[in-house]
């Protein structure tokens, strides 16, 4: 059963608020903060901080919406181009932001000279938190459904398993930070664990279509394989063969 909770958190005239979007932005907050702190003990320009976590948040935010539209909605582009502008009504992909903020301030920091492992590994920070609360978003904006089961909860609370994964990868995160470990491992590590757990749990209890293995078990309210399950082997693999090649003692 689905709460009765409303997607807006207030509403001035003909403007409203969603709680997804203040989620979201407190997630860019949280996240930048940090970069700037942990940026500037190591040395780094504030300036250049500052300036590629402007371009890696919009960066993500146009790749999250747009791979959404790609993979759900492309008539959009066609039918409706003033939807896929829409990002306050929900409806962002977590690969697309990833990859669109991933490409971009990789070659930022490329052209400024900067090692781009180890600004990725102080951007785990807010990505992991970013994931906790943004899935709590969802829940207001009544998406990331899990399935229904025969239990006496009824559907799963597949936005709830997302945010413990965040939560996991987050106290993982703060714990390796006081080891010394090669540039870039915190952040590859990072994108291999969360996908593997989001595959393996949240996936699995998520009302998404199943594509190959159409494999459904309605007592439990599992099923698989869903398009993020299919991609994941290739997705572990990228992160693993990136580590390996861009790493350095």
């Amino acid at each position: 059963m689905l709460l009765d909770l409303s997607p807006y958190a207030f509403k001035i005239g003909p403007i409203a608020v969603h709680w997804y979007g203040i989620f979201m932005a407190i997630s860019f907050l949280v996240g930048t903060y940090y970069l700037y702190v942990k940026g500037k003990s190591r040395g780094i320009d504030e300036d250049f901080i500052l300036n590629l976590a402007m371009l890696v948040i919009l960066s993500g935010i146009i790749g999250a919406r747009l791979m959404f539209v790609l993979t759900n909605y492309p008539e959009w582009f066609i039918k409706d181009p003033l939807q896929v502008v829409k990002i306050w009504e929900g409806g962002l992909s977590w690969h697309g932001a990833l990859l669109g903020g991933f490409l971009s301030g990789w070659w930022y920091c490329r052209r400024n000279n900067v090692n781009p492992n180890e600004m990725a590994d102080l951007t785990v920070m807010g990505l992991s938190f970013g994931y906790i609360i943004v899935r709590i978003g969802n829940i207001f904006n009544q998406e990331v459904l899990g399935r229904m089961t025969e239990f006496s909860f009824g559907r799963w609370p597949a936005q709830l398993v997302g945010s413990s994964i965040g939560l996991i990868l987050l106290i993982r995160f703060l714990y390796l930070e006081k080891k010394n470990l090669k540039k870039g491992y915190q952040f590859w590590s990072f994108i291999w664990y969360h996908q593997l757990l989001r595959a393996v749990f949240e996936e699995t209890v998520r009302d998404n279509p199943l594509y190959l293995v159409h494999y459904v078990n309605p007592r439990w309210g599992i099923g698989f394989l869903t398009m993020t399950q299919l991609m994941t082997p290739f997705i572990l693999l990228f992160a693993y063969f990136m580590y390996k090649i861009t790493s350095e003692d």
